[in-house]
């Protein structure tokens, strides 16, 4: 991802809606050095952010509804949520979540791409975003799966005006700056798994990071592995279920 900090039009934050906020907080803390902090009015309904340094990086908040899978999530920043819903059902996606204002700090919308990948929508008020992306610790990539690129393909470049470079392993970017990728569903992925989006965060030992989530609880998605011309990656899942990945930029 070149992007470091929040671009309409790009990811800006990432939040993981789980079963156990408390056991999640203390395992990604351990994890990338993140502390949790917990919003204490009842109306935020138990939202933390998870902060680096005392800014913010991501945030978690408890399953809203039952049958909600533990899940991490990107935000796409956007100048209109409103007017970015309607483009979303125009351009044959559905919103699952109308938007709606978050106190003062922006308003928010949750949405899914024709093949049914999961997003939501961030409007910021006084809050941008992650305060940080793309080093230690923080978001640094997001990659969609599918099943039709195609179609992934035509709906995100009308809905957020993404380019797209790239043949077999499609680079997504705006504004001339690359921050994700999208994978075809193949035989390697499991039946019945729906298409979706893996959020990457960037750490400075990538088998390091596998161990320790290991010992923390978490379990392997796939194992470090390196990527020539790129870096080192490895899937994890942790404790409640999540799946994200981990990266190493190549020296």
């Amino acid at each position: 991802m070149k992007i470091t900090e929040p671009v309409l039009g790009a990811p800006c934050w990432a939040e993981l809606g789980t079963s156990d906020p408390e056991g999640a907080a203390a395992f990604y803390s351990r994890l990338f050095g993140w502390r949790a902090e917990t919003d204490p009015r009842p109306e935020a309904g138990g939202y933390t952010m998870l902060l680096l340094d005392d800014e913010p990086v991501a945030g978690l908040s408890p399953i809203q509804q039952e049958g909600q899978p533990v899940a991490w999530t990107m935000s796409v920043a956007v100048a209109d949520a409103d007017e970015t819903a309607g483009d979303i059902r125009k351009a044959g996606g559905s919103v699952l979540m109308d938007p709606g204002d978050v106190f003062d700090l922006g308003r928010f919308a949750v949405a899914a791409d024709p093949g049914g990948a999961v997003f939501t929508l961030w409007q910021a008020r006084t809050f941008r975003g992650a305060a940080r992306l793309n080093e230690p610790g923080t978001l640094c990539w997001v990659e969609l799966a599918t099943r039709d690129t195609a179609a992934a393909e035509a709906f995100y470049s009308s809905v957020f005006g993404w380019s797209t470079e790239g043949e077999e392993y499609v680079h997504w970017g705006v504004g001339g700056e690359n921050f994700g990728g999208m994978v075809k569903m193949d035989e390697r992925y499991p039946e019945g798994l729906p298409p979706h989006w893996t959020l990457y965060f960037a750490v400075l030992n990538v088998d390091a990071a596998v161990n320790t989530a290991a010992k923390l609880g978490g379990r392997v998605g796939y194992p470090a592995m390196d990527i020539p011309g790129t870096g080192r990656v490895a899937g994890i899942f942790d404790p409640q279920g999540g799946a994200f990945a981990v990266y190493t930029p190549e020296p």
